[in-house]
């Protein structure tokens, strides 16, 4: 097991644990206001490492909290805490440049999201991801994942503002 999986899998199950009341609350929220159980989360296929097609789930909720879910992909080994924006299955198709991005796992956050996420045009979100496969190593990592809740609440507060 790489240092990178120790990571995600530790973090991914911290998270999961520290949240677990947060993700109730949404869940049954998103319950009460989508009509049923069965409409609390979205799902949705996506490419994951190697092109292979994985489903992703979201809660049905606008926000960041509708991403908490996708903790347990972290877990399954599906995604990763860091890593570039997840791609639709086309992509496998791809040559070049998404091709070289689904050499990684998906994550959760990247370097995309800390660095203005989408105020960025694609094209820089795609070199900001290509640069973390390129170059990722545990530290890029950490700095990350230390960047990650200071931009959310950035982006949080610039919206209502």
């Amino acid at each position: 097991m790489t240092a990178k999986r120790v990571l995600d899998l530790t973090g991914g199950l911290l998270l999961l644990t520290l949240l677990a009341l947060p993700i109730a609350a949404v869940a049954l929220a998103a319950a009460l206001t989508a009509g049923g159980p069965g409409r609390v989360l979205r799902r949705r296929t996506m490419a994951g490492r190697g092109g292979d097609p994985f489903v992703i789930l979201t809660f049905r909720t606008p926000g960041p909290l509708a991403a908490l879910p996708l903790l347990l992909h972290v877990v399954r080994g599906e995604m990763s805490l860091v890593g570039p924006c997840p791609l639709v299955p086309e992509h496998r198709e791809c040559t070049g440049e998404a091709r070289r991005r689904l050499s990684v796992r998906p994550g959760l956050t990247g370097p995309w999201q800390v660095s203005g996420r989408s105020e960025l045009p694609w094209e820089e979100r795609e070199l900001l991801d290509l640069h973390y496969v390129d170059h990722h190593w545990l530290g890029m990592d950490l700095a990350v994942l230390a960047r990650t809740l200071p931009a959310v609440r950035r982006r949080r507060a610039a919206r209502t503002a």
